[in-house]
């Protein structure tokens, strides 16, 4: 997988990473990196992403671990306003957290760890090898109000929407945040 150089849109002093992960911390400046898509990134912003399965079905066990490896960083490493896992795609609505002050953890960090915790975890479920997930995400940082409302309605109808269930809470694999840990 080559990644290409971030390229910030102002000069963004570079600050050494202990643990080489080779993800840049994000600051309070813009940053812009372009893979096939661009993804822009600012510390404190919000952002609707989108990642979709390489030819692969998730039956609702596999949802499940989905789910719950979108959850597990929710009020340490981000805070997660609501998740839909479909059978081919998952919607986040997140905000990454500050890792240390004036420093957030950078949205291509959180994604990897959440790909590749379920990628192993429902590869062992299905009894399959290889990749589970495209290589690159969708992502938009949310301008206001009015878009995140609209986001949100647009994640959790999703399953609606595609006929997959009559209302939203009796899809499977849906989280929306209700009211517990840090206000938006």
């Amino acid at each position: 997988m080559k990644t290409r150089q971030i390229k910030p849109v102002r000069p963004v002093e570079e600050k050494p990473l202990s643990g080489g992960t080779g993800f840049q911390p994000v600051g309070a400046e813009l940053q812009v990196t372009r893979r096939n898509l661009p993804h822009w990134q600012v510390g404190g912003a919000t952002y609707f992403v989108t990642f979709r399965t390489k030819q692969a079905e998730l039956p609702v066990a596999a949802r499940q671990q989905v789910l719950a490896a979108c959850r597990h960083f929710d009020n340490r490493r981000f805070t997660l306003w609501v998740v839909v896992v479909m059978p081919d795609h998952v919607h986040l609505l997140l905000r990454p957290e500050e890792r240390s002050p004036g420093e957030w953890w950078p949205l291509a960090s959180l994604l990897h760890s959440i790909k590749s915790f379920s990628s192993n975890q429902v590869n062992r479920t299905l009894r399959r090898r290889g990749s589970l997930w495209l290589d690159e995400s969708f992502d938009r940082i949310v301008r206001d109000d009015e878009e995140f409302l609209e986001k949100w309605n647009y994640i959790r109808c999703n399953p609606v929407r595609k006929g997959l269930c009559e209302q939203p809470e009796d899809w499977d694999a849906l989280y929306e945040w209700a009211g517990q840990g840090p206000e938006r």
